[in-house]
């Protein structure tokens, strides 16, 4: 581990390696053995997450390979992932941009046929050649339960360790 000075005061951080929320995402997402720099000085803490696109290609597809509908906080980090605004996201699915808002704050679930949608979106966006296209004839068949997962980086990037519903 490298020693890293704090942004803040510029005060040598100590370093450790520990298990870390990742609540940037919006999902209950925990990343295994990372680096978390805290400052003994002024307690700034710093997060070192290394190829944070991976993680979040790594995250996109454990959302897609499930069978439950997604869930509006999932739609919400699809929605980011694929780099679109609700406007945009909206014509993509073929809806109004209120109700994709609609979804992502759950006043209105989304539709089997749009979360399919979504999914191949996800896919298509970012070609993959793991992801078994028969799945969506069985997703989105029943009613969201957010998804919890731990993901861990190791030498082919980052991968899901452990899944289970919140």
């Amino acid at each position: 581990m490298s020693q890293r000075k704090c942004f803040e005061c510029g005060t040598l951080m100590n370093t450790t390696r520990e298990n870390y929320k990742y609540e940037a995402s919006g999902l209950n997402i925990v990343l295994l053995d990372v680096e978390v720099s805290r400052c003994p000085e002024c307690g700034e803490r710093e997060v070192h997450i290394p190829n944070i696109e991976g993680l979040h290609r790594a995250v996109a597809l454990a959302l897609i390979r499930r069978r439950e509908r997604l869930a509006p906080s999932e739609i919400r980090f699809l929605r980011k992932y694929l780099g679109l605004s609700s406007g945009d996201f909206a014509k993509h699915v073929g809806v109004s941009a209120e109700t994709v808002s609609r979804w992502e704050q759950g006043r209105t679930p989304m539709g089997t046929t749009a979360d399919r949608l979504v999914r191949m979106l996800v896919v298509t966006r970012e070609p993959i050649s793991h992801y078994p296209l028969e799945i969506l004839k069985e997703v989105a068949q029943k009613e969201p339960k957010p998804l919890r997962a731990d993901f861990k980086i190791g030498e082919g990037g980052w991968q899901q360790r452990e899944l289970a519903h919140a």
